[in-house]
């Protein structure tokens, strides 16, 4: 069973900072592609960031030099910082893993559990 832990959510207010963290298992952390997707009340979930196992990230402009997205190899771990925060980032934040099997072309992905960021105005 694949496990995605997050913490660090909370309440902050706009023009805070937040990290968040992802901790996984080491033998799902160096073959899963990572990320951080978020869903706000009365919308769909929407992509934040990814991470690549190949070093690639890629943000949402909506965050783009507000937020980013790091990997900690030694623990196994996905951060999310996020600075400059506004109320329009008030969300449930997911951490997401995923791979291709490109023999079969099936998709695996996973999910973390989510953790509410919510920021005041």
């Amino acid at each position: 069973q694949v496990q995605l832990v997050e913490s660090g959510g909370g309440l902050v207010q706009a023009g805070g900072s937040l990290r968040l963290s992802c901790a996984t298992s080491g033998s799902i952390f160096r073959i899963y592609h990572m990320g951080w997707y978020r869903q706000a009340p009365g919308k769909q979930r929407e992509l934040v960031t990814t991470f690549t196992t190949g070093g690639s990230t890629d943000y949402a402009d909506s965050v783009k030099g507000r937020f980013t997205i790091s990997r900690d190899n030694a623990k196994n771990t996905v951060y999310l910082q996020m600075n400059s925060l506004q109320p329009e980032d008030t969300a449930v934040y997911y951490c997401n893993a995923w791979r291709t099997d490109w023999g079969t072309g099936t998709k695996y992905e996973y999910w973390g559990q989510g953790t509410q960021v919510t920021v005041s105005s």
